[in-house]
């Protein structure tokens, strides 16, 4: 059965682009295109057996789900991906940008290549590449409301050890992800809806081994899913998950640093909040 679109639901009758859709939150973000009357879904990820197996499960629905292997470290993947899933499923009118890599360490022990570039190319770049990509499109259209959502991190919000790299490329994704907000909206386009998602430690497996600070219990990708989700679907600009990371930015706006490094390591245990990290293996 095929959604009807509505001119005031983002998500009935909408085409859904999804990278790291495969699994984790990009599965559940998926499921809930379907579940809202998503006309058709596009999951991106680097596992393509992986992600076409979902697409076959979420066909059953009704809804034209399709899985495409995208390498999103790489700009010209994301451009022939692009291309392809516009050829088969049209412009999109929602885009998540869900796929991210993790990695800890000290920051002298991470590799240029392997950890230093990838991370900054999966977590900020593809999201750059892909969104200046369908952002056109999307400016043209103003029949439909459209809907970009940028996952980021509370890491992007405040200093941790061991996670240098990883903070960078989601602080980077925060200032990136709310410009093009505020441009969009000082040029006029208002159906465009930009939020950007900022978790703390979230239990897929990428964090496995990390340890929530005082008061920020680490939570299921089911809660996460949702709050970014409902933040999408209203246009909220920024989604701050869960209430611990909005006081904890707060307290580092007005407290001196050596104050504030005191509270967040002495305190709030933020600062070996990564001391056991493991990850996923192979992420």
């Amino acid at each position: 059965m095929t959604a009807l679109s509505d001119p005031t639901d983002p998500v009935r009758g909408a085409t859904v682009l999804i990278t790291g859709g495969a699994r984790g939150m990009g599965e559940l973000f998926a499921r809930r295109a379907v579940a809202g009357g998503a006309r058709a879904v596009a999951l991106w990820d680097v596992d393509e057996e992986a992600a076409s197996a979902l697409a076959v499960r979420l066909r059953t629905s009704g809804v034209d789900v399709r899985a495409y292997r995208v390498d999103v470290s790489q700009q010209e993947q994301v451009a022939t991906g692009l291309a392809r899933t516009r050829e088969e499923l049209g412009e999109p009118d929602i885009l998540v940008n869900n796929a991210g890599i993790v990695r800890a360490g000290v920051f002298w022990d991470n590799d240029p290549h392997r950890d230093i570039d990838l991370t900054m190319r999966v977590n900020t770049l593809a999201a750059m590449w892909l969104t200046r990509e369908v952002l056109p499109a999307m400016i043209a259209d103003t029949g439909r409301p459209k809907r970009i959502l940028n996952i980021a991190s509370a890491a992007g919000t405040l200093a941790n050890p061991n996670m240098a790299v990883y903070a960078a490329s989601k602080w980077a994704m925060i200032g990136w992800s709310d410009s093009v907000r505020l441009e969009l909206r000082a040029r006029g386009h208002r159906h465009i809806g930009v939020t950007t998602f900022c978790p703390s430690y979230i239990s897929t497996g990428m964090f496995a081994g990390a340890r929530g600070p005082l008061l920020t219990p680490i939570m299921t990708p089911q809660q996460a899913t949702r709050a970014a989700w409902r933040g999408m679907v209203r246009g909220t600009p920024m989604v701050l998950r869960p209430w611990t990371v909005k006081l904890a930015m707060a307290l580092r706006g007005v407290l001196p640093t050596r104050v504030w490094d005191v509270v967040a390591d002495k305190v709030f245990k933020v600062y070996s909040s990564m001391d056991h990290f493991t990850g996923r293996t192979g992420s």
